[in-house]
């Protein structure tokens, strides 16, 4: 164990020194503890500090702010709290009031009591680093990682509310029957990423595994954490008052021990694995940049459920259903049934709006028999399964209220992992544009009130969106060869949003529920006799459907020497569960091979992916190393991803480029 720890910690020296970035510190430490001694330096990276100029050059050293007696009275009484001996505190309280004083001059703000950033520059000025250093990574973080609008009703609030419902709805209505809003605790959570509350040990090593992430919306995953861990306690505190349930909770954090804190964050990365990501993304672009985006910011503070972007919710009713990497929905169309007659999508469940109001009895059995199919369809492994609800309105005004009736029925019965399409059904119609006929489940542009805006109660005309060409394509292909293919195809797409072996279960487990079928029984029969999914069978040529076993383990020279071997590089094999290998990327003529260390020199072989079948490699514009090969098949003229793989490659630019050539030449050969 010790020769192991030291080899990780000689690694992470060579690539400091070597200028390394924050994604391959996190590679090389797994999420350990960072030294003392490398603390420094690592932060440092993560922050890109590390050739930033001396920016206190500039200061005047006038300590003349309006409200520079307060700040010297916080620094005062903040430093009386320390353990350091006398040099050290009025060393401390001399670089606190110098680095407040002139980031407020520089930046033209304001210091006001309890902001946080004298708790943010303790554990800096632990790092025993020149002022000026500690001058710059004070300025990241504040630019990074601390949210916009951290004031009484602010837009941060709000958002970490919407998380706290999505994943435990049970417990954020406890709070809201409570009148209990999380600016009420968490304030000083957000505003100094648990430095004013936990103790200098935790803050530390938490903050070694949040900078390493690049992820500045981590701190409302950590904080879900924090709440979540007690819900047990909390729900049991129905009888107590207010304050001593607020008490409660935002003193939590200084529970937190230095031992715990690597499961801590372990959890918050798995439920942020489990938010709609583009939900987070856009979140993002509010609560960390300098736009000021008033308008979507009061979107969120009157959100009913989160939203989720219609992107997102195409991609994942596109994914295969063994990527854990995506977020899966199960869609449930909630638009009154003549709007679903003429045009869905293939995969939803209907549930008229109309329902709830006019039939509640019905509408009840109706929720269960979805809930029911939610269940047989991700027990079947179908290719329209989700554990994630996401339901489609028809986005005009004068339906909204029903819709929002149906969402908030769900939350009442604390299902979890409720959201809502952004823009309803006329997203999705704005995000297909001309392909719609591909796209859409018995699209009738006559009656279609998106296509016609026209018609008596139609949608007004919406800008159009942008389209993801590949959703598109990917919808596209499938349409194209259940054409090509007529009958053939449709009794080979057997996999159903419910049982597939036709059991219906309780509540029948029916696709489409309407108000008119309601009055005549809660179990309508569903709209179509097969409603098509998204996946072919195996008789289409293509990459397997599953790799084979791995090879067992061999010499790593002899694999690396092999004669078809054009190339290898050393990387790190990610899995969709976030977990990495040790491994090499090879190059053969005709194929990829990955080659997973096991120890000793030896490696395995666990997959071998044909050169043919490589229609995509992308890479993330912050993190170029982390390359993604996607792997499909023909589909008439366009390609079915069926599979891909991920790899963290340090020389990545050159392997992609040495792939793309292989394939090239390959193609070239056969021709």
């Amino acid at each position: 164990m010790e020769e192991e720890d030291s080899t990780w910690l000689i690694e992470l020296e060579s690539a400091l020194l070597d200028g390394c970035t924050p994604q391959e510190i996190n590679t090389i430490t797994k999420g350990k503890k960072i030294p003392e001694s490398l603390r420094p330096d690592v932060w440092l990276v993560c922050l890109n500090c590390q050739d930033a100029s001396n920016q206190l050059l500039a200061f005047d050293e006038i300590f003349d702010l309006p409200n520079q007696n307060i700040l010297r009275d916080d620094v005062k009484k903040f430093v009386t709290k320390l353990d350091n001996d006398d040099d050290e505190k009025l060393s401390v309280i001399s670089d606190i009031e110098s680095i407040i004083t002139f980031y407020c001059k520089s930046k033209l703000m304001n210091y006001s009591s309890n902001n946080g950033w004298i708790e943010i520059l303790f554990p800096l000025l632990s790092l025993k680093l020149p002022r000026a250093d500690t001058y710059n990574l004070f300025e990241k973080i504040q630019k990074l990682y601390i949210p916009c609008g951290c004031v009484a009703n602010g837009v941060p609030f709000h958002i970490l509310r919407l998380v706290l419902q999505y994943h435990d709805p049970e417990l954020c209505s406890f709070l809201d029957t409570k009148r209990i809003t999380p600016e009420m605790y968490c304030m000083p959570w957000l505003r100094s990423l648990f430095a004013g509350t936990c103790n200098l040990e935790v803050v530390l090593f938490m903050w070694d595994l949040y900078f390493q992430r690049s992820d500045p919306f981590f701190i409302f995953f950590l904080s879900l954490i924090m709440i979540i861990n007690a819900r047990e306690q909390l729900l049991q505190m129905k009888d107590a008052d207010k304050t001593t349930i607020i008490h409660k909770i935002s003193t939590m954090p200084g529970d937190l021990d230095a031992n715990d804190v690597s499961d801590f964050c372990s959890l918050a990365h798995y439920y942020s694995l489990k938010t709609p990501a583009s939900f987070r993304e856009d979140v993002a672009d509010v609560l960390f940049s300098d736009s000021g985006e008033d308008v979507t910011a009061k979107l969120y503070a009157g959100a009913l459920c989160l939203p989720v972007a219609v992107h997102e919710l195409i991609a994942g009713a596109t994914a295969d259903p063994a990527d854990s990497d995506v977020v899966k929905f199960f869609l449930v169309d909630c638009r009154p049934a003549p709007q679903y007659r003429a045009g869905h999508l293939a995969t939803a469940f209907h549930l008229d709006c109309d329902l709830m109001l006019q039939e509640p009895s019905a509408f009840d059995t109706a929720v269960q028999g979805l809930l029911n199919a939610q269940r047989q369809a991700l027990a079947a492994g179908s290719a329209a399964a989700g554990d994630h609800l996401c339901f489609v309105s028809s986005g005009r005004a004068e339906e909204e209220p029903s819709a929002h009736m149906v969402v908030a029925a769900f939350l009442k019965r604390a299902v979890r992992r409720v959201s809502a399409l952004d823009g309803g059904f006329a997203a999705i119609h704005d995000y297909f544009g001309p392909h719609m006929v591909e796209c859409l489940e018995d699209h009738d542009p006559a009656a279609c009130l998106v296509c016609a805006p026209a018609a008596p109660g139609a949608a007004e005309p919406r800008p159009a969106r942008r389209p993801d060409l590949s959703a598109v394509r990917l919808f596209g292909k499938v349409s194209s060869a259940m054409r090509a293919k007529g009958q053939e195809v449709r009794g080979k797409l057997i996999e159903y949003i419910v049982n597939p072996a036709g059991g219906g279960g309780a509540g029948g487990g029916e696709w489409h529920v309407s108000a008119a079928a309601g009055a005549a029984g809660a179990r309508a029969r569903r709209y179509r006799d097969v409603p098509p999914v998204f996946s072919i069978t195996d008789e289409e040529e293509g990459p397997p459907a599953a790799p084979a076993a791995p090879d067992p383990p061999a010499d790593l020279r002899e694999l690396l020497g092999a004669p078809d071997v054009v190339a290898a590089f050393a990387c790190r094999e990610v899995l969709a569960d976030g977990n990495m290998h040790d491994a090499h990327l090879v190059v053969t003529r005709a194929a990829l091979l990955v080659l997973r260390h096991a120890g000793g020199g030896r490696a395995r072989v666990v997959s071998r992916r044909p050169l043919a079948t490589v229609v995509k490699i992308t890479a993330k514009k912050r993190h170029p190393e982390l390359i993604t090969f996607k792997y499909g098949v023909p589909a008439g003229d366009e390609l079915l991803v069926r599979d891909m793989d991920r790899f963290l490659i340090p020389d990545a630019a050159a392997a992609t480029r040495l792939v793309s050539n292989q394939i090239v030449q390959q193609l070239d050969n056969t021709q």
